[in-house]
């Protein structure tokens, strides 16, 4: 459900009702859901009115990105590695 909540907010910064309206679970679990996006530094949100809005937070999503690149550098290295001694079994 966290991944649909972080699709939907990539489309487009939303109030927990608009989200919940367009997901299969209560307004309260969106809430909760939101709450730990939040905790990771995903999502950011700001007070309109009475509401809040909710955006993906670009800084979380920056260090998920390094992460990943991170790791994908070892994973092709390791890939490669694996796929050279492959060739020399041969």
């Amino acid at each position: 459900m966290r991944c649909a909540i972080f699709e939907q907010l990539a489309r487009k910064p939303s109030p927990v009702g608009e989200l919940s309206a367009r997901l299969p679970v209560t307004r309260s679990a969106v809430s909760q859901h939101l709450r730990v996006l939040k905790e990771a530094g995903l999502v950011t949100d700001t007070a309109e009115g009475t509401r809040r809005i909710y955006r993906l937070d670009p800084r979380g999503i920056g260090a998920v990105r390094d992460w990943l690149d991170k790791h994908w550098s070892t994973a092709l290295d390791a890939f490669a590695a694996y796929s050279d001694a492959q060739d020399e079994d041969k």
